[in-house]
């Protein structure tokens, strides 16, 4: 598996020599679901295609340690398919719950850290944290300990990960925009500022859906952006220029996936 925390300014995986490229909605830790999707995938996948995950691949379910170990089950299952696979044929992007565990992990160095984990309480932190044997109430505690307490505890939620196979490996192999090879298609989490170039988004990606929603022209060289998040919950959205695949999995709501040619045509969509 690639590795992004190693290639340095490279912070997009770009999709090589596909036909055909699945995109797969927020999962939000729903494993049940993931799994029904992937069986229905396996039935329609071609050699060939290759398969972006949107992000918020975690969060908000209860089932997260078994969504991250399905997902690199069929990452297995994927790469051991002829042809012979480039690893960016299977893509996890960052989402707004694998940014905020990101800056959890590095909460010693906040300045304000009670108030950080307030924020990330609201946005739905809890359940992965308990994932990995954590709590609110104690992780509020400590936060009053100040920073080497706060470091010791971060360092036992990564010891916590680490005793996961496969886990750390999956956490830092994740992008923060995938496009396809000849850049015409673009996949992002939940945002977009239309305003700056696709390498100057920043936290753009997770935290400007305002942005995304509110593009109406071309975004640079890319005739269509795909997004797998929406925090606004609108459902299923479609343009010729964008695409929002958000079923509200997670939330009672549907996981979506969809099969695009490079060229930005619909062609089949599953829903589990």
């Amino acid at each position: 598996m690639v590795d992004a925390a190693e290639t340095g300014q490279q912070k997009f995986a770009i999709l090589q020599a596909v036909n055909r490229i699945w995109a797969v909605a927020a999962i939000r830790g729903q494993a049940r679901q993931l799994a029904h999707l992937h069986d229905q995938l396996t039935e329609k996948f071609q050699p060939g295609d290759g398969i972006i995950y949107l992000g918020d691949m975690i969060g908000f379910g209860t089932e997260i340690c078994a969504t991250i170990d399905e997902l690199l089950r069929f990452r297995r299952a994927v790469m051991a398919q002829p042809p012979l696979r480039f690893p960016s044929d299977v893509v996890f992007l960052r989402g707004r719950q694998e940014e905020m565990w990101r800056k959890l992990l590095q909460l010693q160095f906040a300045p304000n850290p009670a108030d950080v984990v307030t924020w990330m309480e609201d946005r739905g932190i809890a359940s992965t944290l308990e994932a990995y044997g954590g709590s609110l109430k104690e992780l509020h505690a400590i936060t009053r300990d100040g920073p080497v307490a706060i470091a010791r505890w971060t360092q036992s939620i990564k010891d916590a990960i680490a005793a996961q196979p496969g886990h750390n490996t999956f956490y830092n192999a994740i992008w923060r925009a995938a496009y396809s090879d000849d850049g015409t298609l673009l996949f992002v989490n939940s945002g977009l500022n239309p305003d700056r170039p696709v390498t100057a988004q920043n936290d753009s990606f997770w935290w400007d859906a305002a942005g995304f929603n509110r593009l109406q022209d071309r975004y640079g060289s890319f005739d269509r952006i795909i997004r797998g998040s929406d925090p606004e919950a609108g459902g299923w959205q479609e343009t010729p220029l964008k695409l929002s695949i958000d079923g509200g999995a997670g939330h009672g709501g549907d996981l979506h996936a969809i099969c695009l040619t490079t060229a930005g045509e619909t062609v089949h969509i599953i829903t589990a």
